[in-house]
């Protein structure tokens, strides 16, 4: 392992210092991003106004920063003060200075030859607290960098990489706590949320996503299927600080396209769960895709959002499902309230008033294939939604794609893929992408922008009235936050594979998204 230190940093750069608190009240320094979503809400929405539908299209790149390996750059940064922190893939951290992309320092960790990861050598971010910079690494270690120089201090093992776990999501840190979901349901693991002490590296709690024998949900799960169960939990979730909840995505069953040795609604995978911060005990959880057969991961990022639903005012939370429907529940009790698809689906005849789906039996996987809506990638992925309290509108990237889904035999074998099938994609004309602005209570779509293919990049809604995305032609675009008018375009001259965020520096509001292999900032000139 080595960190590489840019001469003269220690002279000019002040030690980063996030307590908690600062976190907690991150809206009062919008110039800042301070976690994954930049709030705990996850509404992924910057108060910044500078740049508005009247002037955004002055809106140039000021620098890029270029990575050194040629993996997705799928992060999103930490901008603290004048810095910003990242991941680059697969396993280092960097430091790098947010008026000109100098790099101040870096972090690198070596991969091992052996690693098993299903989907890329990616990781998402950093979380930081005080004066600490935390990362999941791609064999499955949390680690804790100094944030003034970038010194390793901690490493704890989290699980073993050798069975196809891994950690690619950015840690979330809370009150003296970082919490990681681990990431590998293609290889037959057994999924968990953990906490560990920010101070020592010390493993405070664990939940298990699939439970154990003699655990209430075990039932779910024919025989000792639950020791494969899968339920990954590789994206980073919200927390309510009044609640002291953390709410988690849960990912598929394994293996994924044969669950006739599963049989059950395999809880709690394709799940939303609600833990108790301290001691990560399960306050409520719910299924949104029961006895999953498609690989529709429910580890999309929730929004935390208040409302008046019924006449009587919920705190709520609101999440746009891979399998095609938008979802509010009351984050206090985890009660169903609404479902609503935005986009096309043919797996389930719908949704219940209980929130179950009514499974279409003739669209499960297949040995000759079954074309099913959506795509094993779902009607969104892992990329962030953005809910803006100005409009009341909910944005998400939605891909408009279906797959052949194939049923083959699944035998587990340690660090082996388990999936029991795959997948071809509908291509070409047949596949399409669009961002969809949603009434947030209601999930009625307000307005649409349509893109050329299925995107992979998560989305900005901002104070100055707009909304940020990028495209897998390389287009980096915004558009009118009320209305969806395209107002300002970009070609970066790659694909894009992240979410979009937004900081200022020296009073000046900067615009920052990842693409191809370098990060770029705009602001306007």
């Amino acid at each position: 392992m080595r960190c590489l230190l840019t001469a003269g940093f220690l002279a000019v750069v002040l030690p980063a210092q996030v307590p908690y608190t600062r976190i907690v009240n991150a809206n009062k320094e919008p110039q800042n991003w301070l976690t994954y979503s930049r709030t705990y809400d996850g509404q992924r929405y910057s108060p910044l106004a500078q740049i508005t539908p009247a002037n955004v299209a002055r809106l140039k790149p000021l620098w890029t920063y270029q990575i050194e390996q040629m993996d997705h750059f799928e992060t999103t940064p930490i901008a603290v003060d004048g810095i910003l922190y990242l991941t680059e893939p697969p396993d280092a951290v960097s430091a790098v200075d947010a008026r000109s992309g100098r790099r101040l320092w870096r972090y690198v960790r070596p991969v091992p030859a052996d690693i098993q990861v299903c989907c890329g050598r990616v990781n998402r971010g950093v979380a930081i607290l005080d004066n600490t910079v935390y990362a999941g690494t791609l064999d499955a270690h949390l680690i804790a960098l100094n944030a003034r120089n970038g010194a390793l201090e901690w490493d704890a093992t989290v699980a073993d990489y050798k069975s196809g776990h891994s950690l690619t999501g950015a840690p979330l840190a809370i009150d003296g706590k970082i919490v990681v979901g681990i990431a590998g349901g293609e290889y037959g693991i057994r999924g968990f949320i953990d906490a560990y002490d920010a101070k020592s590296g010390k493993q405070l709690w664990r939940f298990w996503t699939v439970p154990g024998s003699g655990q209430p949900g075990n039932q779910t799960w024919t025989a000792d299927s639950w020791m494969r169960g899968g339920a990954p939990a590789w994206v980073t979730g919200a927390y309510d600080p009044d609640l002291n909840v953390l709410y988690w995505g849960t990912g598929n069953p394994g293996p994924d396209w044969n669950p006739d040795g599963r049989q059950g609604d395999n809880l709690y995978s394709c799940s939303l769960v609600a833990l108790d911060a301290n001691t990560g005990h399960l306050k409520w959880h719910f299924q949104f895709t029961p006895h999953d057969s498609h690989d529709y991961d429910s580890t999309n990022v929730p929004m935390l959002v208040d409302g008046v639903v019924r006449g009587q005012p919920r705190k709520l939370l609101a999440l746009a499902n891979r399998n095609a429907f938008y979802y509010v529940l009351d984050r206090t009790t985890g009660e169903f309230l609404s479902a609503k698809p935005y986009a096309k689906f043919t797996w389930t005849k719908g949704i219940d008033d209980s929130g179950r789906p009514q499974v279409d039996a003739s669209m499960e996987p297949s040995e000759n294939g079954t074309l099913v809506w959506p795509s094993l990638y779902g009607a969104t992925n892992w990329f962030s939604p953005s809910y803006s309290p100005a409009t009341k509108l909910v944005y998400i990237s939605v891909r408009e794609q279906g797959s052949y889904f194939y049923k083959t035999e699944a035998e587990y074998q340690k660090g082996a893929m388990f999936t029991g099938g795959g997948e071809r994609a509908v291509g070409g004309a047949k596949a399409s992408g669009a961002v969809r602005a949603l009434d947030a209570l209601t999930g009625n779509m307000q307005w649409e922008f349509k893109l050329q293919s299925p995107p992979w990049s998560g989305l900005l809604s901002t104070t100055g009235g707009l909304v940020f995305g990028g495209s897998m032609e390389g287009n980096f675009y915004a558009l009118d936050a009320l209305t969806g008018k395209p107002l300002w375009d970009y070609q970066t001259g790659a694909e894009m594979y992240s979410n979009v965020m937004s900081f200022a520096v020296d009073g000046q509001q900067r615009i920052a998204v990842t693409s191809g292999h370098a990060l770029f900032v705009f602001g306007l000139q």
